[in-house]
């Protein structure tokens, strides 16, 4: 059996007893039995904030709402925000209210997925203040073994992007922070409470747990994988799916010929998947009660799909196939295109540039990640 870190916490009572405790957490802090974080952390310990990223600590924010102070009706526990327009740090204020902070959110192993760079940047904090830090740890849902994708470079970081991770970079939260700690020589007092029971070839359907969407988003394991090279569609005007019943796993636009787009997707053979031609109407996010056409990504082969490939390939098809394809302009002024956030480098708007090639780049950078970050695993 598979237990996530709050699983085996009375293990490590020691490290809260007498402190003031502080918790980022989501709606995903849940142990095995579904028994939440902040009740556990409530009832057994001193639990005295609460410190919430993106979505809200109980998961009723919309993905982008920013999020204010409040009192938590359920433990009346203050919760200050991690997600505020003008910063996303911890405050020496909120500092001051704890003597240590756990976190505990499930992450889906994607660069592009803000609640790790929510770790890190309270990590860091932590380590400026003399707080202690503690990671519940938690499975990296695509496995601890296959790495996807360039490394983001220096001068493309953002939310979506904020740490030199590959796109897919096979760590747990755990080890994210720890090797974080050393490379940045934050020397924080970071302490781990590890994973029991997975291997670091267990994808999410070997653990036996429960999937717990991670945000709206995100509300099936098949969509977390997928998301790896679909979230790129975010920096285009073509719908990534937002606003249907399957985000980030239908692809379209009012322009696309749907049966024309999953011939030419199938035609290229790529192992472990299969597009289906779909019409669909977002009912929110872009063309918003639009018919668009596209494509719905089945995966037929788990173990050799490579979904950073899928969504670099359809991306490229759909850009050769219909002029009326764009990257989407940047969202404020002096800001770089929000494809080149994700991307982490400005690649993708290369003139010229074929999917061959950058797939071919990516895998040289991914071999190299992952050859660098074995030394910080806590797994075998």
């Amino acid at each position: 059996m598979v237990l996530n870190g709050i699983d085996s916490i009375t293990n490590y009572r020691y490290l809260f007893e007498g402190k003031r405790v502080g918790l980022i957490t989501a709606p995903t802090g849940l142990t095995k039995d579904f028994a939440s974080t902040i009740t556990i952390l409530h009832e057994n310990f001193n639990l005295a904030a609460m410190f919430s990223p993106e979505h809200g600590v109980r998961g009723d924010l919309d993905a982008g709402a920013v999020v204010d102070t409040y009192m938590d009706p359920f433990t009346n526990v203050p919760v200050y925000s991690l997600y505020r327009k003008d910063s996303k740090r911890l405050t020496k204020e909120m500092l001051n209210e704890v003597d240590i902070i756990v976190y505990d959110i499930q992450d889906v192993g994607v660069r592009y997925y803000t609640f790790i760079y929510t770790m890190l940047y309270a990590l860091e904090d932590c380590a400026n203040a003399g707080v202690e830090f503690v990671v519940l740890d938690r499975v990296n849902p695509l496995n601890g073994v296959t790495v996807e994708g360039n490394v983001l470079k220096p001068g493309f970081k953002s939310f979506v992007g904020n740490y030199e991770l590959a796109v897919r970079y096979g760590l747990t939260a755990g080890e994210v922070a720890t090797m974080a700690n050393d490379q940045m020589n934050w020397n924080a007092s970071l302490h781990v409470v590890r994973l029991e029971g997975w291997e670091r070839s267990m994808s999410f359907p070997d653990t036996g747990l429960t999937w717990v969407h991670p945000s709206l988003g995100i509300p099936r394991y098949e969509t977390a994988l997928l998301y790896t090279g679909t979230c790129l569609f975010e920096g285009t005007n073509c719908s990534e799916g937002r606003g249907t019943t399957f985000p980030f796993e239908m692809i379209g636009a009012p322009f696309i010929q749907a049966q024309q787009l999953a011939d030419e997707m199938n035609a290229k053979g790529i192992p472990g998947v299969f597009f289906r031609p779909v019409h669909f109407k977002p009912t929110s996010s872009k063309h918003c009660g639009e018919l668009c056409g596209g494509v719905q990504i089945y995966i037929t082969d788990l173990q050799v799909l490579r979904p950073l490939e899928v969504g670099v390939t359809l991306l490229f098809t759909i850009r050769d196939l219909y002029e009326q394809f764009s990257f989407l302009p940047p969202v404020k002024e002096g800001s770089r295109p929000f494809i080149d956030l994700l991307g982490g480098d400005n690649m993708y708007r290369t003139d010229n540039i074929q999917a061959k090639q950058l797939l071919e780049q990516f895998a040289a950078e991914s071999k190299q990640f992952a050859e660098i970050t074995q030394q910080y695993h806590l797994y075998r």
